[in-house]
C-alpha cells in the first residue's frame, strides 16, 4: 500500500461497477441545495435517497448467448435514456446493465461477436464501460470471505451532485471526476467499512490524509469527504496533470484509466450518472459475483459459501 494512497475500497468497485472485493493495494460493480461552509454537514448526515423498494438480493438473469446479452443491454441503455420512464423500469434496466457489463467485460473473446451489434450512438458508451470494468477487474482477485461492511442507501442523487458542484467551485477539480471517484470507491457512499489499509469514509481517505485536507471536518460525511477530495486533487496538480493527481489518490494506472472512462461518461450524459447511481454493490468472491444488498451488515468477514446458503444469487 503506497503511502500516497487515499482511496481504499476501489477494488470493491472493481467488483462493484462502483461491486468488488475487499481491497488490496489499491483494490476492485441526480442536486439538492448545497450548504455553505466546508464543515456545514460535519454533524448532520445527508438525507437518504427516497429510493424504491430495495432490490432483490438475487442477481438479474441474463441470456446465455453473448449476442442476446448485448442486444438486451442496448435495450436497457435506451430505457435509461427514455424521457419519463417509470422508476421501477429504470432500476430494473440499471441492474441488468450493470450485470451485462460485468459479464461481457470478463469475456474479451466475445468482442468480435458482441461489439458490432452495438448501435453506433451507444458505441462510445459501451467501449468506455467495458474498458473501465476490465481495468478495475484486473485490480482484484476473488476473496474467500465477504467483507465486514455495512451497505446503506446513499444520499439522494441530487444532493450528491450539489456536493460535487460545490467542491468543483471551491477547488477547480471537475465535478464529474469527484463523482467517478465516489462511485468507484464506495458506490456513492453505499459502503461503510474500513479498507485493509485503514481508509475510511465515502471517498476512502486514510485518517492522516484527511487530517491534512479535511479542514477539521468529518471523514464520514459525504459533503466533507467530497470537499476534501477536491482539495487533495487540487493540491496534487489536477489542473496541470489530471492523471497524475488521480494516481496520487490511488496509486494504480488501471484505476486512473477507469476513473477517466467513468468521468467522461458522467459528464457526457445525465443517464450515465443516474444509471450508475442505481447499481447494486457486487463483491468479487471465489464463488463468483455476490450482491451485497442494502441492509447487508457484518462486523466480521463471512465465508462466502456460508453466506450463499441463505442468500442464493
Amino acid at each position: 500500500m503506497s503511502c500516497n494512497r487515499v482511496g481504499g475500497l476501489a477494488a470493491l468497485i472493481a467488483c462493484l461497477l462502483v461491486g468488488c472485493s475487499s481491497p488490496t493495494t489499491p483494490s476492485t460493480g441526480d442536486t439538492a441545495a448545497a450548504t455553505t461552509g466546508a464543515g456545514a454537514l460535519t454533524s448532520a448526515r445527508p438525507t437518504p435517497a427516497p429510493a424504491p423498494a430495495a432490490p432483490a438480493t438475487a442477481q438479474p438473469a441474463l441470456e446465455s448467448d453473448p449476442a442476446r446479452i448485448v442486444d438486451d443491454l442496448t435495450a436497457d441503455e435506451q430505457t435509461l435514456r427514455a424521457p419519463g420512464a417509470p422508476e421501477a423500469a429504470l432500476v430494473a434496466a440499471a441492474r441488468r446493465q450493470q450485470k451485462a457489463y460485468r459479464v461481457l467485460a470478463r469475456h474479451p473473446e466475445w468482442d468480435a461477436v458482441v461489439r458490432p451489434r452495438v448501435p453506433r450512438p451507444l458505441l462510445d458508451v459501451y467501449d468506455r464501460n467495458i474498458d473501465a470494468r476490465r481495468q478495475l477487474g484486473a485490480m482484484s482477485r476473488g476473496k474467500v470471505a465477504l467483507p465486514a461492511w455495512r451497505v446503506e442507501r446513499p444520499p439522494a442523487a441530487d444532493q450528491l451532485l450539489g456536493f460535487y458542484r460545490k467542491a468543483e467551485a471551491a477547488s477547480g477539480v471537475s465535478w464529474n471526476y469527484l463523482a467517478a471517484i465516489n462511485f468507484v470507491e464506495t458506490a456513492f457512499g453505499r459502503i461503510t467499512g474500513v479498507s485493509t489499509a485503514g481508509a475510511q469514509g465515502p471517498m476512502q481517505f486514510m485518517p492522516s490524509t484527511f487530517a491534512a485536507y479535511g479542514a477539521g471536518t468529518d471523514i464520514h460525511s459525504p459533503h466533507d469527504s467530497i470537499m476534501a477530495a477536491g482539495r487533495f486533487l487540487a493540491a496534487h496538480g489536477f489542473a496541470r496533470d489530471r492523471d497524475q493527481a488521480i494516481y496520487r489518490y490511488n496509486n494504480s494506472r488501471q484505476y486512473v484509466r477507469a476513473i477517466n472512462q467513468y468521468a467522461t461518461l458522467i459528464a457526457a450524459d445525465p443517464a450515465a450518472f443516474s444509471g450508475y447511481y442505481r447499481w447494486d454493490v457486487y463483491y468479487n468472491s471465489t464463488a463468483g459475483d455476490v450482491i451485497l444488498p442494502v441492509g447487508y451488515a457484518s462486523t466480521t468477514q463471512i465465508p462466502v459459501e456460508e453466506y450463499l446458503k441463505t442468500h442464493p444469487q
